[in-house]
């Protein structure tokens, strides 16, 4: 049965992927992104020549991970449109570069806004009619970085791509009980097909960086191309939305918690499972096992 599904961040890279992929596989799906009518107005085309190309049901909608405004205008439009919403993919997410000292404590605050409040926001919006529906899916799209390598000159999106990661294990336990699922999806560095790099911002203030440059010349150009040789030549970044695609496929109550995407194999996948056992593990030591799977929705409302 096909679901209503809005995807934030869905102009490009992974979440214009995954909302194409979705859309294909028989879903209704809301591409979200911002100013649809200005600086995006040629991806709202793009995606809708592509629904009418595909006979898909693929739609965009205004929203701004920033504004909690625009985030419950974005879900009461796809409620009016649609009468439910079944999944929310968070997939928004900004990448900066350099060296950490050289991003101001505003700087590093933006990244957390777009990252991890932007994530909140949405959840405010959305997560009232999912709570009163009993059933639901929320999937994160996280990262590699925060357990797994770690390269320099990346701080500031790791750090808040593990801010947001806690955030969504703890709204996993919170959210069980209203029949809320939730699963981690996460990539691994996929270099190229998704722009993160090209599109990624620096530090402003540049009176640290000829210090780091000194001792660090061209590390970052190091890095992409290191980390772009450890990803098998035929690992194209559709992988990561072929994973979300099976996610959301898969039948409540049996969708896994995370699911990790990556070719390099950057450890992550490893720690996180002692990490997930851990959680696991205590949360049935204090008697709140239940917490670790969705509650059966009511009666009245079907499983998505």
């Amino acid at each position: 049965m096909g679901k209503t599904i809005v995807i934030t961040g869905a102009g490009s890279g992974f979440g214009a992927l995954a909302a194409r992929a979705l859309a294909d596989a028989g879903h209704t799906v809301y591409a979200a992104m911002r100013d649809t009518a200005g600086r995006n107005a040629h991806r709202v085309a793009e995606a809708d020549a592509y629904a009418a190309e595909h006979g898909t049901d693929l739609r965009t909608v205004e929203l701004d991970v920033l504004s909690q405004e625009s985030a419950d205008a974005a879900v009461a439009r796809i409620l009016a449109g649609t009468g439910t919403l079944d999944v929310v993919v968070h997939n928004a997410g900004h990448m900066v570069t350099g060296p950490t000292e050289a991003f101001t404590p505003e700087e590093l605050a933006a990244v957390y806004d777009t990252n991890v409040l932007g994530t909140q926001r949405v959840n405010r919006a959305a997560l009232p009619h999912l709570r009163a529906q009993e059933h639901g899916l929320v999937l994160w799209v996280g990262s590699t970085s925060t357990r797994g390598g770690t390269p320099p000159y990346l701080a500031p999106y790791f750090a808040a791509k593990a801010a947001m990661d806690a955030l969504a294990v703890s709204y996993a336990a919170e959210l069980a009980r209203f029949g809320i699922e939730t699963t981690i999806v996460v990539p691994g560095a996929f270099t190229s097909g998704t722009n993160h790099f090209a599109t990624g911002g620096r530090p402003s203030e540049g009176t640290v960086l000829p210090a780091y440059e000194e001792r660090y010349a061209g590390l970052m150009d190091q890095v992409g191309r290191r980390l772009a040789a450890l990803a098998p030549a035929d690992a194209p970044a559709s992988l990561v939305a072929d994973a979300i695609v099976e996610v959301v496929g898969t039948p409540h109550g049996k969708r896994p918690f995370r699911v990790h995407v990556d070719p390099a194999n950057d450890g992550s996948e490893e720690v996180s499972q002692v990490a997930d056992r851990v959680r696991a593990e205590f949360l049935t030591r204090i008697g709140l096992d239940d917490l670790l799977a969705p509650h059966s929705p009511a009666a009245s409302h079907p499983a998505i």
